[in-house]
This record gives structure tokens, C-alpha cells and sequence, in this order.
């Protein structure tokens, strides 16, 4: 038996999210039945972590158990073949056998893109979150600052959350313009349920100018998340991807 990495990039407002669910398409659900086809035999996959509904992905990192003999370029070129257009594989690779695509994980990353203009996007509309009141990227990034660092996150997180605790090492955020597109890059241990989104609706609002710099810090202390802004729509969410130790020899991209 070997196990393999693979890395997914999808379009995430083809499916109800990653993980399989009855009567629904997911990417879980999708992925698992293009590598069986290859294999010959039933696949579980298991993700670095999971994407909502409309959330896409750069490099989702996702590892499976297989004793069908197939070099690299078969698995890839087999699966890619079954997959619909909105998913691809873009790299598969045998890994140690104690490699995880969860555990293993020691970072996430992920970027919120909005388009900050008065008029609705034509193109790439599926990928962006439309704001279109003006909004202060700077003061954005100001009132982030607070946020970086280990925390307890229950202010940002649903209330539907099964994380086991709300605590994260939240270890990069920063905002960047270009033109009417403003992107915030994100980086952490982990993340909870809807808390990228969360954080981006409670930023947006000092970004507006109704809520002072100093007020992301006082919805932190609460850990409260009614006091928190509103859910940022998932269009403008991409997982660009985890981060493993050298070692595993991965691909630069997903590699510390």
C-alpha cells in the first residue's frame, strides 16, 4: 500500500462545499470518484482542510492509501480525465506514510478578494465579492494588527463551530490595492468555521468608517460573536493552500 499527495484546484460555486454529503455534489465526493477509476478500487481522500459552499482552492492538499500500481503521470492524467472543468489535479506525488494532509498541515493560507468599485462585475464575478461603497484598505490593515498572534477567535467564528477549541496562532494578514481590487492574504495554524469571512465583515466595517480602528481589538476580548460584523459573502474566499515541512518533499508552493 502506498500513499500519495495530491494537490486539487477547483472552483468552488460548482459544489456544496468538500466534504461528501448525501444528495449534493461536493468536491470530496467528486475527487474520490475520479482516482477510484484509476485504482480500480474505492478511494477515501482526506484534505488538508474543508472549503464551504462557493469557497474555491488553489492547492488543496489532500493525501489517499492505494496498492494499484500507477506512475505519477497515470494517476494525474487518469483523474484529470474524469474530473469535471471546474476541478483539476495538478500534481500527485508518493509520500511517507506517516505524511497526513491535515495533521502533517503547520500553516493555511487563504486571500479574500473584494472588487471595491460603484458597479457590479461582469467578468470573474464568481471569484470576487462586490463592495460597492468606498472602503480604506489601510485602515483595514491598521485595525488588523491586533489579530496577529495566538488568540482566543470565538468572536469571528458560526455558532455551528465544531472545532474542539477556539484558540489559533494567527501568523500573517495583510491587505493590498490594485486599482479597484483589494485582496487580504491570511495565515494561521488553523481556522475556524466561517472565521476568515467573519473577520473580513467586521474589517469592512472600520474599512467604511463605522467602526473606529480600536474596535476589532474589543470584539476580540468579548468573545462574543454577536458583537462581530456580518459573514462576508464566499465568493471572494480562495484556499491557496497549506504548508508541510520540508521533508515530505512536496512542492515549493506547499512547502515551509
Amino acid at each position: 500500500m502506498t500513499r500519495y499527495a495530491m494537490a486539487v484546484e477547483y472552483d468552488g460555486s460548482r459544489f456544496h462545499g468538500w466534504q461528501t454529503q448525501r444528495d449534493r455534489v461536493s468536491v470530496q465526493s467528486t475527487l474520490e470518484a475520479a482516482i477510484a477509476k484509476v485504482a480500480h478500487h474505492p478511494i477515501a481522500v482526506t484534505a488538508a482542510g474543508r472549503t464551504d459552499t462557493g469557497v474555491h482552492a488553489a492547492f488543496q492538499v489532500v493525501h489517499f492509501d492505494s496498492d494499484a500500481q500507477r506512475v505519477e503521470r497515470a494517476w494525474l492524467l487518469g483523474t484529470n480525465t474524469h474530473l469535471p472543468k471546474s476541478t483539476v489535479a495538478r500534481w500527485v506525488i508518493p509520500v511517507a506514510d506517516d505524511f497526513h494532509a491535515r495533521f502533517s498541515a503547520q500553516s493555511r493560507r487563504y486571500r479574500y478578494t473584494i472588487l471595491n468599485r460603484f458597479v457590479r462585475p461582469a467578468i470573474g464575478r464568481e471569484r470576487l465579492s462586490w463592495i460597492r461603497l468606498p472602503l480604506d484598505h489601510e485602515a483595514m490593515q491598521a485595525a488588523s494588527r491586533c489579530l496577529i498572534g495566538i488568540h482566543d477567535f470565538t468572536s469571528f467564528r458560526t455558532v455551528a463551530c465544531q472545532a474542539h477549541s477556539p484558540v489559533r496562532d494567527l501568523r500573517r494578514i495583510e491587505f493590498s490595492r490594485d486599482a479597484d481590487l483589494i485582496h487580504m492574504d491570511i495565515e494561521a495554524n488553523g481556522f475556524l468555521h466561517h472565521m476568515v469571512r467573519n473577520l473580513v465583515g467586521s474589517l469592512m466595517q472600520v474599512g467604511h468608517g463605522e467602526k473606529p480602528a480600536e474596535w476589532i481589538a474589543q470584539v476580540l476580548a468579548a468573545r462574543d460573536r454577536t458583537l462581530a460584523g456580518v459573514t462576508a459573502p464566499p465568493e471572494g474566499l480562495v484556499f491557496i493552500g497549506p504548508r508541510y515541512d520540508r521533508r515530505y518533499g512536496l512542492p515549493d508552493e506547499v512547502s515551509l
